[in-house]
């Protein structure tokens, strides 16, 4: 079975960091794009960051300079550094892989982890 598992979410004061990680298990992130989502409670899910096959990343404006997708291959794992986080940013974050190029058609993503969890509360 297929498997895409978030970890790294919780409770955050504002100002503080975060780093969440996506694993995959049973298929590869070669040749893939991957992006992070995030939906707040009574929001649409929107795009967060996309790092794809080659080219550099992209970013959402809201959390550009704060936050840093990264993957590392040979682990099959995705990463998202958030700093000085934000209420604004509590929201349950999704991992999500399409082939090669980044979008922010959440339609054209193939596959979804089960999400996580993260809270910006004094």
């Amino acid at each position: 079975q297929l498997q895409f598992v978030e970890s790294g979410g919780g409770l955050v004061q504002p100002g503080g960091s975060l780093r969440l990680s996506c694993a995959a298990s049973r298929f590869t992130l070669h040749s893939r794009a991957i992006s992070w989502f995030r939906q707040a409670p009574g929001k649409e899910r929107e795009g967060v960051a996309c790092i794809p096959t080659h080219d550099n990343p992209s970013y959402a404006d809201p959390v550009k300079g704060r936050v840093t997708i990264s993957r590392d291959d040979a682990k099959n794992t995705v990463y998202l550094q958030m700093n000085n986080l934000k209420p604004e940013d509590t929201a349950v974050y999704y991992c999500a892989v399409k082939w090669y190029s980044c979008s922010s058609d959440i339609n054209e993503y193939t596959f979804w982890g089960q999400g996580t969890q993260v809270t910006v509360s004094s």
